[in-house]
């Protein structure tokens, strides 16, 4: 507005009222009554926020765009109802500036686009941990199962085996006209027949054209159910592949389990023998080597691969039990959990 001339400036209203553009757009998030059925109100929020993603990230709005957003949990079935200007800015080259103008079609390009969003809002929606059911694609009837298709389907084919029979029978009067007639009488411009006929032959006329009126329906439901069928193949298919990496990751999940109580079985036998090594030095070695050896079993301790109770067995009865016990924190003249007994660690 600034650049304009002042006897062109308009108010805000006037754009507005004047504006062929979308100022404002309505989102609305739903789903059916079995997919919010006994959900939590955390779920709910979950949903919700699951929601906003897809404007914000598919969309693309943000946050100073949106002048409303609601989860309205008042109805039979919760929605949320979002209100967004479509807001974008563009260089003008008559002003050579940056300008900024309202553009539905910057966000929502075309059908096909809002096919994707759905897809992109199915798969937001599933990842999450939500069971959506996505509806069939480029369908005027939207979110219907597939029972309620296959109910349509049978609706239509009713209607068309009526009308097909309809259309038999007034062909069958036809022909059973045309062959009592007499002969046709034809002229240069004209064709005289009986009125009886006549009026069959339009009949027939009506009737096919009923038919016809028909067979584009049925025809669209079938495309759709086919389109659905590919996607629930594809679906199926990809379950499967998904299936078998489960699986082949709970295989070598159970491989490194085994692999991994191997292992510390190993470790614990190594440390057995460690135990067994330490305690002989202490017995029998000198005493530089019981220093050393006593600095190491502090280490061992101290990084938790020996307990209290391993120090104590490997100690006992040696130069260095004191020292260690001690350290350790342990007195054996109180202490009653202690029995020699379960320590059996004799060379």
């Amino acid at each position: 507005m600034k650049t304009e001339r002042s006897e062109r400036r308009k108010t805000f209203n006037q754009m507005l009222n004047k504006s062929k553009n979308v100022v404002a757009d309505e989102l609305l998030f739903t789903a059916s009554n079995d997919f919010f059925k006994d959900m939590r109100n955390e779920d709910i929020k979950k949903w919700a926020d699951t929601c906003m993603e897809l404007v914000y990230n598919d969309l693309g709005y943000k946050k100073e765009q949106i002048l409303h957003a609601t989860i309205h949990l008042d109805e039979k079935t919760p929605y949320i109802h979002c209100v967004v200007v479509p807001l974008v800015k563009k260089f003008d080259k008559r002003t050579n500036t940056e300008r900024y103008t309202i553009s539905k079609k910057q966000y929502i390009r075309d059908k096909i686009h809002l096919s994707e969003l759905q897809d992109k809002y199915h798969k937001r929606l599933n990842d999450k941990g939500f069971d959506l059911e996505r509806g069939i694609k480029n369908s005027d009837t939207e979110h219907l199962h597939i029972k309620e298709y296959k109910k349509i389907t049978r609706k239509i084919n009713n209607e068309l085996n009526v009308k097909n029979e309809k259309l038999n029978k007034a062909m069958e009067v036809l022909e059973d006209n045309i062959k009592t007639n007499k002969e046709v009488v034809f002229n240069k411009d004209y064709v005289k027949i009986k009125k009886e006929t006549f009026d069959n032959m339009n009949l027939v006329i009506k009737e096919t054209k009923k038919v016809m009126e028909v067979q584009p329906k049925l025809q669209k439901v079938f495309q759709e159910i086919n389109s659905y069928n590919q996607s629930y193949q594809s679906l199926q298919k990809e379950n499967k592949n998904i299936q078998r990496e489960v699986n082949h990751l709970k295989n070598k999940n159970e491989e490194l389990q085994k692999e991994n109580n191997n292992l510390i079985s190993y470790i614990n036998a190594i440390l057995e023998a460690v135990k067994r090594f330490f305690r002989q030095i202490l017995k029998v070695g000198n005493k530089e080597a019981q220093s050393e050896a006593c600095v190491e079993i502090k280490d061992f301790y101290d990084n938790n691969d020996l307990n209290k109770y391993d120090v104590v067995d490997i100690a006992r009865d040696t130069d260095k039990e004191d020292e260690l016990f001690d350290y350790i924190d342990y007195e054996k003249e109180y202490n009653t959990d202690y029995d020699k007994d379960d320590f059996d660690m004799s060379l």
